[in-house]
């Protein structure tokens, strides 16, 4: 069973500077979606079209309430809600400079991207109960600065009714200088993977695993882990289960997959150019946002709805 929270802030492996990719990235990330990570309701969006702007369902909102990009306010007007994910398109009074093209292909699973999001830094060391070795960190204080980090999908799990397919992204030791986790803040953030031709809009930032403890007994805690192993998994009210294995079993976050869902997105925003690789004017080719999202089997936050892991692929 997988319990689930709305995902977080991005923490990092390698780092606990709370100035660490506080800015926007360069080189070969450069402009991959950090002009695009816009505010609302406390989280995030991201224009997709020059009137309308992808969020999460579950972070609500209300129309009339602003969705703030790059210093300027947009009156949101009306919202179409998926009935089959918790993906919610919001429409804007105003017009936006430019916008994310869609990923539409389902070569998500091992690709690389990036995520974006705002809220919490790495927290307290959290040791197994087993041998006390490190095995991740506390969520810790919330600062609301936007944040970027890197990761991979690793698994594609089914959701259950409300949140559809998601796709997964595990906390690896192994995973580089940016490896990034999420914590709370980060919910409704967008992934963006580089198809080659653009980065494009993969997925909305969804929930994280946890909690987690290190007794069979009590609240737990929430944390970014790399390797669950001597730690316990569950809930105070379903019981806690302690986690084995003779190899590293990181925790995760989820994200909800946006090319399964793209016809409906074109029904309610229509591409302003179609081709095989993307659905961005003309204008603003060159322009890229990233973001990135995954689920662990063990225990997840999932705003108390169950998921059921359909597969998996370490790295």
């Amino acid at each position: 069973m997988i319990f689930a929270v709305p995902a977080p802030a991005v923490i990092f492996y390698s780092t606990a500077d709370p100035d660490f990719n506080t800015v926007p990235p360069t080189g070969s990330l450069a402009n991959s979606g950090w002009q695009w990570v816009g505010s609302w309701s406390g989280f995030q969006g991201t224009p997709i079209g020059p009137h309308h702007f992808l969020t999460a369902r579950h972070v609500g909102g209300n129309i009339g309430d602003v969705f703030a990009l790059n210093g300027i306010n947009y009156p949101t007007v009306a919202f179409f809600d998926d009935t089959v994910s918790d993906l919610r398109i919001c429409e804007v009074a105003g017009t936006f400079p430019s916008w994310a093209p869609l990923y539409r292909s389902n070569g998500e699973v091992r690709a690389s991207f990036v995520v974006l999001g705002r809220g919490l830094t790495r927290g307290t060391e959290v040791k197994d109960a087993v041998t006390h070795s490190l095995r991740g960190w506390q969520w810790g204080a919330g600062d609301g600065r936007l944040r970027w980090g890197q990761n991979v999908f690793d698994a594609v799990i089914d959701g259950g009714s409300y949140w559809g397919p998601l796709l997964r992204a595990g906390f690896y030791a192994s995973g580089g200088v940016n490896e990034a986790h999420l914590a709370i803040g980060d919910s409704s953030g967008p992934v963006f993977i580089d198809d080659g031709s653009a980065w494009k809009l993969a997925g909305v930032a969804a929930a994280v695993d946890g909690p987690f403890n290190t007794t069979n007994s009590g609240a737990g805690f929430n944390a970014a882990i790399f390797d669950t192993r001597g730690l316990y998994t569950g809930n105070a009210s379903a019981g806690w289960s302690l986690v084995n294995g003779s190899q590293a079993v990181p925790s995760g976050f989820y994200v909800t997959r946006v090319s399964i869902r793209a016809d409906w997105i074109d029904g309610i925003v229509p591409p302003m150019v179609q081709d095989d690789s993307t659905d961005v004017p003309l204008a603003s080719r060159g322009l890229m946002a990233v973001f990135g999202a995954a689920v662990f089997g063990a225990g997840a936050f999932f705003l108390q709805q169950e998921a059921r892991v359909t597969g998996s692929i370490g790295r």
